[in-house]
């Protein structure tokens, strides 16, 4: 997979570009691209944003700016799959990561300020997503955010084949949160690891590790108290 993020902030993805998951992906033949939207603006002094026509605070990152940085990056034509991140955007899930780990390349459009001019919304990108109803003071975090659920999907990434098969929300825990892990020592200050699990016995460390799934499953559909 190539991942092209573009951002005001390339340098922030520093720590990023070192977690060993996205080191192995990178290892492993994928590509991860920060694009700065000054390089290619087409406005003096590197200027991205301007006011917004209305008025009000806060100014708005320019739509001709993002165009020209996704002109610039792909001059064939050929883009990829381009996701502007929004406050507003499809609420990400791990359905969404599996599928967008299916793509060969994706874009990610990082805002800042009062965000994207609205025509970058409607006619530059291919999918909006969300990684929470609040709001941050850009897309550099979320654009992380969903790097890290993406690339985490590609083989080899997790470094153990199975690492990714019963986590949360996958489809060998009927998309159920996961279960309680535990450690060593098996008892500490008289709090005690289930029997179960020292037992030896994996069939019934399956089925209690499924169940305990479900439990949480159902706490997380319960109202919260007072709604």
């Amino acid at each position: 997979m190539r991942l092209d993020i573009f951002t005001l902030f390339p340098e922030a993805f520093d720590w990023f570009r070192g977690q060993r998951h996205v080191a192995n992906t990178l290892e492993q033949g994928s590509e991860l691209r920060l694009l700065n939207y000054r390089d290619t603006t087409p406005l003096p002094a590197g200027q991205v944003d301007d006011a917004p026509y209305g008025g009000g605070a806060g100014m708005v990152l320019r739509v001709d700016v993002v165009d020209a940085a996704l002109h610039a990056t792909y001059p064939n034509g050929h883009l990829p799959r381009v996701v502007v991140l929004s406050p507003s955007g499809r609420l990400l899930d791990d359905e969404i990561a599996i599928e967008l780990a299916h793509e060969p390349a994706l874009a990610l459009l990082c805002g800042r300020y009062e965000g994207f001019d609205q025509r970058v919304h409607e006619r530059l990108g291919d999918d909006e997503l969300s990684i929470g109803r609040y709001v941050l003071a850009g897309g550099e975090l979320a654009a992380m955010v969903v790097a890290d659920a993406v690339l985490r999907k590609l083989p080899g990434a997790l470094g153990h084949e199975n690492s990714a098969i019963e986590e949360s929300f996958s489809q060998a825990l009927e998309g159920g949160p996961e279960y309680p892990h535990y450690t060593r020592p098996p008892s500490y200050r008289g709090w005690e690891v289930p029997d179960v699990l020292v037992s030896g016995d994996h069939e019934r460390v399956r089925e209690w590790r499924l169940a305990r799934s479900r439990e949480r499953a159902a706490e997380l559909s319960r109202p919260p108290a007072g709604g």
